[in-house]
């Protein structure tokens, strides 16, 4: 086998060992009482599978007295509003306008949200993320032991179906093996900000300070485009792992994870080109050691246990299973698809969202 495969599966593995030991996480331990006033901002969209166990999780939140609680109804068209209408009296319910041209749906839904909020932090939270009481304090605890502007607490990713199984994990594993986030964590280039929309924390004063979502209107990966103009502008913060606080389911079937993944697959690394090397990495460290290890090469055997290696440290840090590990070059090759799927359905203007053509 090459090299070069040998030297990124390494790779890889050193960058997840290190992460693994050193990045941040956040703990029910380190809950404090929070004084400043905080709310949480959830859009719902065609969501009533959601609504109840969203939002019983996050009223029975711990330690944050002066916390606020606000969804928008953006346009159901199923039982999201009335079953949302059952919680009237424990949050603050509105409805959402026409969507403007030049904006993602969900992104225009945050930023009424967050034009109508006057809390020192706000919370951006999807609808099929489930806190613990004491998710939000001790997030906020590590917000204000680093001083930060902003905070990602990256949510344990539940996955039932096969599908489910073998991508899911790809998202945490892909920058625990990428990123040194304590390096990250410090520079000030957007290019190294790592950020999950799922439950992300900034502060109002930053948020207003960058124009809110307006700059980054018209991006599908808005999470991430978020933390980066906020880095971009000065303002730090980091990705942390909330794996034993928070979690999300984020499809239930193989037709909802290929909507999901393929309305955004085109974006997520950047241009063609960064598509292209993405897909080059994958399959160094995903296939060619293992056609290479099957043909009796000993260093490819050494690249293909390095980067299953760096998949179950991966696995346990962030609570998901270690076994599906071993079927990593499966996953590539399934992820592997779904790019070439996002940017087929981008090419022909098929891409689509929660019943929104996207372009």
């Amino acid at each position: 086998m090459p090299i070069f495969p040998l030297l990124l599966c390494g790779m890889a593995l050193l960058t997840a060992l290190t992460n693994a030991l050193t990045m941040r996480t956040v703990k029910a331990s380190s809950a404090i009482s929070i004084e400043d006033s905080l709310e949480i901002l959830i859009p719902m969209r065609n969501e009533e599978r959601n609504v109840r166990g969203c939002l019983e999780a996050a009223l029975a939140t711990e330690n944050c007295p002066n916390l606020k609680i606000s969804v928008l109804d953006d346009h159901s068209s199923d039982q999201t509003e009335p079953l949302l209408r059952e919680f009237n009296q424990k949050i603050s319910l509105s409805s959402g306008s026409n969507l403007p041209d030049g904006w993602m749906g969900k992104s225009f839904a945050l930023s009424q949200l967050a034009d109508q909020s006057a809390a020192d932090y706000l919370i951006f939270m999807d609808a099929d993320v489930r806190i613990s009481p004491l998710a939000l304090s001790a997030s906020m605890a590590l917000v204000k032991e680093q001083q930060w502007d902003f905070l990602s607490p990256y949510p344990r990713q539940i996955a039932r179906s096969f599908a489910e199984l073998l991508i899911q994990p790809l998202l945490q594993w892909s920058w625990i093996s990428s990123v040194f986030l304590r390096f990250a964590e410090r520079s000030p280039r957007p290019s190294t900000t790592i950020a999950n929309g799922q439950f992300f924390i900034v502060k109002r004063s930053a948020y207003l300070a960058i124009d809110g979502h307006e700059n980054i209107k018209s991006e599908v990966l808005d999470d991430l485009e978020l933390a980066r103009e906020l880095v971009r502008n000065g303002y730090r913060g980091a990705v942390a792992d909330a794996s034993q606080l928070i979690s999300c389911r984020m499809y239930e079937s193989f037709n909802e994870l290929k909507e999901g993944y393929t309305k955004s697959l085109w974006r997520a690394f950047g241009s063609l080109g960064g598509t292209a090397l993405t897909v080059l990495i994958l399959t160094a460290t995903g296939i060619i050691p293992l056609i290479y290890t099957v043909h009796g090469s000993l260093t490819a055997a050494f690249g293909l246990t390095f980067v299953l290696l760096s998949r179950l440290i991966a696995a346990i840090k962030t609570r998901s299973n270690p076994f599906i590990a071993l079927l990593h070059p499966l996953a590539t090759l399934l992820l592997l698809y779904l790019i070439a799927l996002s940017w087929w359905k981008k090419s022909r203007g098929n891409l689509t969202w929660r019943g929104r053509a996207l372009g």
